[in-house]
């Protein structure tokens, strides 16, 4: 609300949970919409009904714009199924398209809006299945995109992540649609921008009762911690570290998202950022056994998952990072062909070899055997023990990954580094 929100949809807010996404969206002074989420608990008065409104319309310096709302379609798929258990996510772009029939015959719309976190390539292809989108304003997949893309006259804007952007887009409009628009990524930077008082004494008001906790100092880093990029980041590794550390696991999965404040080389290591990078509704470290071939085709499905050529089967995310372990993936290659050069603590993976496995924010529990549930933390707790005992935290940045088919991370033309 201090945001200033006007319309919303959802992916991370569904972990809290069905009874608390309601409530918190009885607290918003905007609206949530998702033409996408419907009710599929059979024994439901609500059975096949929407679960939020899907649309909304918007009356902008005199023009009339319908916005409809896309949350993220694979939520039940991506995190556990226990936090909407009786709803049912999906791309369902023959509704969509049926909504923007509808806003443009009945309610006499000037433009409209999708209002998107299916994420960047799922949108364009989205495009090219739904006719008479004006505008689609992408998300879940942190690209900033500083010039529009255009499918099917449907321009699909962007604009990154961790509110390091903030994009504005004027629209021109004439007898009744879109004659032009203008739109501009704008940088946020930080160094420049003074700090807003009241977003200031927001935070510090919510922070007071946990600040001895959040102002902890754990110890110290001598090098860069982050949690981005697509296969490996610092902080993952000492995550994977800790865990390794008191599981005494053979290989540890860490979730593969992308969040939490970057710790600079001879900062303090706050109780905060531990939290700031695993502090998720299902933060439970398991320990477990696996086979080395389920091992090795989990990675091959998560490749997939992130890599596949199609984008609507592509889930949303980056690779697992792993601990532990290494390997080579070539990600042009077919589907269950790009992993290769799998180590397991230095040696090529045995197929039939049982490996001790930990994990956390996922699944991959639930095909293990032999849990122990005795060893069962939260990460964030793990973690925190780790960096006391070591006092100072000294993460290589080279990556236990190598990319086959790309230099480096700059993608030019093509999306190939030449």
């Amino acid at each position: 609300n201090y945001l200033g929100v006007d319309v919303m949809v959802g992916h991370w807010e569904f972990t809290y949970g069905k009874e608390r996404v309601h409530e918190l969206i009885g607290k918003l002074d905007g609206e949530f919409i998702s033409q996408n989420v419907i009710d599929n608990d059979p024994f439901s008065d609500n059975f096949e009904e929407l679960i939020f409104p899907p649309y909304t319309i918007k009356e902008i310096g005199g023009a009339k714009i319908g916005i409809i709302g896309q949350s993220f379609p694979f939520t039940s798929t991506a995190n556990p199924k226990k936090f909407t258990e009786g709803w049912s996510f999906a791309l369902r772009h023959e509704s969509l398209q049926e909504y923007v029939n509808m806003l443009r015959k009945e309610k006499k719309v000037d433009a409209i809006v999708v209002l998107s976190h299916d994420g960047f390539s799922v949108d364009q292809e989205l495009a090219k299945k739904v006719k008479g989108i004006d505008f689609i304003l992408s998300g879940h997949t942190h690209d900033p995109s500083p010039e529009p893309i255009v499918v099917n006259d449907t321009v699909i804007l962007i604009s990154g992540s961790h509110g390091k952007y903030i994009s504005r887009l004027d629209l021109d409009i004439k007898d009744k649609k879109v004659a032009g628009y203008n739109f501009k990524l704008i940088p946020v930077a930080s160094s420049l921008i003074p700090a807003d008082k009241a977003g200031d004494e927001l935070i510090a008001k919510w922070y007071k009762p946990f600040d001895k906790e959040l102002n902890e100092v754990l110890g110290t880093t001598k090098g860069l911690l982050y949690k981005r990029d697509t296969f490996y980041s610092t902080f993952d590794s000492l995550i994977g570290m800790a865990i390794q550390d008191e599981m005494k696991c053979d290989i540890n999965f860490n979730p593969g998202y992308r969040w939490g404040t970057t710790v600079l080389p001879g900062d303090p290591i706050l109780k905060d950022n531990v939290y700031e990078m695993t502090a998720i509704t299902y933060p439970e470290v398991y320990t477990f056994d696996l086979k080395g071939e389920v091992i090795y085709k989990l990675m091959e499905d998560i490749a997939d998952n992130v890599f596949n050529a199609n984008p609507l089967l592509q889930q949303g995310g980056d690779m697992s990072r792993i601990t532990g372990a290494s390997y080579s993936i070539k990600i042009s290659a077919p589907s269950g062909k790009r992993i290769s050069d799998f180590k397991i603590g230095g040696k090529p993976i045995d197929m039939k070899k049982t490996y001790r496995v930990s994990s956390w924010g996922g699944n991959l529990q639930n095909v293990g055997e032999n849990l122990d549930e005795k060893a069962i933390r939260p990460v964030y707790e793990v973690v925190s023990d780790y960096i006391r005992r070591q006092k100072v935290i000294d993460i290589p940045l080279e990556s236990n990954v190598k990319i086959l088919d790309m230099d480096c991370g700059c993608p030019v033309k093509g999306a190939t580094c030449t």
